[in-house]
């Protein structure tokens, strides 16, 4: 039996450039924070590290990161 295609790649593009994205104005001051929040509806606690991979792909540093802004 097949297993389901999951839609993981719709759903990071969606928190990343979409309209999920947008709300969370990646790049800003309180970005990781306002995506934790966000996500921890549907995600609960896991949404902090999946955020912290978000943030990573979207703007290029870790949070902890020196050479984050």
């Amino acid at each position: 039996m097949a297993r389901p295609q999951g839609n993981a790649e719709t759903l990071r593009r969606y928190w990343s450039t979409g309209a999920g994205g947008r709300s969370i104005r990646w790049g800003t001051s309180g970005d990781w924070t306002r995506c934790a929040r966000k996500l921890s509806k549907y995600m609960g606690p896991r949404a902090r590290g999946y955020c912290q991979l978000l943030h990573k792909r979207n703007t290029g540093y870790y949070t902890g990161s020196s050479k984050n802004k």
